[in-house]
């Protein structure tokens, strides 16, 4: 069993919400972000997507940027959630000195090359946007935004991305390397999404219905989220309270399809299964989970399989959240962990929207915000192609309170 990490701040930019205020509202309200493509410049608009509701230029303005620096949306997008996690961790520039920083992201800068392409061909008046297209550099632009952190590197392994990250800051504190770490991921919507998940067929052009037994596909979304993680001494000695606990976390790959989930749900199975045992915790300590849950026929008939074989006739309240801010690729893990802490401080279960048909073999989701016991052990899961499947097991800080 792993030691438990403390997580004292979390900032979200999402389709729902700029903050976590507003997410938690929309989330009560049952209040969907996804609708018709606004800000992505594509021809594909048939799909709808879950866009953070704000220009790169509004966002550039409220990040007091001067409007000609280089920035990409992704890198934006960060930095907006990353402050809020600093400021509510009380974070000083000394802490961040001392702290790592580790950011999730597949696509980097990926906008402004769709975007710039045809000049870098026919001139060189752009190319100062060929440096930032790499997932590195996203992650550089938004720490240097906040000062020198004493360690800065990238996780990229798709939908997985930000969960991974999370579970290397941890694993890094837990060896002692770092007693603060800064964690998540930021993902913008582009043409090589829309057009690369189109090619494999799994999106949809109406909402999507997560578990439901007309899923047809996703919907694409954007957003970026940060948690700070810090080790025990690291909270007492700064006076600073937790607002939940990473308890335990497991991830596993079991290479079974480089998009798709082996039909016994064994990835999603296994990552859940070494979250609990990480945790030392049982299934019937577990309240509620927040699932992968894409509304793609493959990835929620899988999930159904491995919920089923890790929990048997136990299952407790499950439901996806993308229904509500799009399916956010590498950004998911941490805007959904922020989520589910949003959940636990708040007792309330986020519900599945636009589910109305139950699925063969599969689960019955949440359809109901009122919990029948209290929210306190919430398992996140995030699967990534080429099966790269992780978990975490957020609990409340109440019952880590050595008061």
């Amino acid at each position: 069993m792993g030691k438990p990490i403390f997580i004292t701040g979390a900032g979200i930019v999402s389709a729902i919400g700029l903050n976590k205020q507003e997410v938690l509202s929309s989330l009560l309200a049952g209040k969907s972000g996804i609708a018709d493509v606004r800000y992505l410049d594509t021809e594909h608009r048939e799909f709808p997507v879950g866009e953070v509701k704000l220009t790169n230029e509004q966002m550039i303005q409220m990040l007091d940027i001067k409007p000609d620096a280089v920035t990409t949306r992704t890198s934006l997008m960060g930095m907006l959630a990353m402050k809020e996690a600093l400021d509510d961790a009380n974070l000083t520039r000394e802490d961040i000195h001392r702290a790592a920083f580790v950011s999730g992201t597949t696509v980097g800068g990926m906008d402004k090359t769709e975007h710039y392409y045809l000049d870098f061909i026919n001139n060189d008046k752009k190319n100062k946007y060929i440096v930032v297209h790499d997932c590195g550099t996203c992650s550089e632009m938004i720490c240097d935004y906040f000062g020198d952190f004493a360690f800065v590197t990238s996780v990229s392994t798709a939908c997985s991305s930000a969960a991974n990250a999370i579970i290397r800051g941890a694993a890094m504190i837990r060896a002692g390397l770092f007693d603060i770490a800064v964690v998540g991921g930021s993902e913008c919507l582009t043409k090589f999404h829309l057009n690369g998940f189109n090619s494999l067929k799994i999106l949809d052009t109406e909402l999507c219905r997560p578990f439901d037994e007309t899923r047809s596909g996703l919907n694409l979304g954007e957003g970026a989220a940060y948690l700070v993680l810090e080790s025990y001494d690291s909270m007492r000695r700064r006076n600073v309270k937790p607002l939940s606990v990473l308890a335990g976390y497991g991830n596993v790959c079991d290479a079974y399809h480089q998009t798709a989930s082996s039909p016994e749900g064994e990835g999603p199975y296994l990552a859940m299964k070494e979250a609990l045992e990480d945790a030392g915790l049982n299934v019937s300590d577990i309240d509620y989970i927040n699932a992968h849950g894409t509304a793609t026929p493959n990835n929620d008939l899988t999930e159904s399989m491995a919920l089923k074989r890790l929990f048997s006739d136990r299952i407790p309240p499950v439901s996806s959240t993308k229904a509500f801010t799009g399916h956010t690729t590498s950004a998911t893990g941490s805007i959904e962990a922020v989520i589910c802490i949003l959940a636990i401080r708040n007792q309330f279960l986020p519900v599945n929207l636009n589910w109305k048909n139950q699925m063969e073999n599969g689960i019955t989701p949440v359809t109901d915000l009122h919990p029948d016991k209290p929210v306190t052990n919430v398992l996140c899961n995030s699967f990534g192609f080429g099966g790269n499947d992780s978990s975490l097991l957020l609990c409340s800080s109440e019952i880590y309170d050595k008061e």
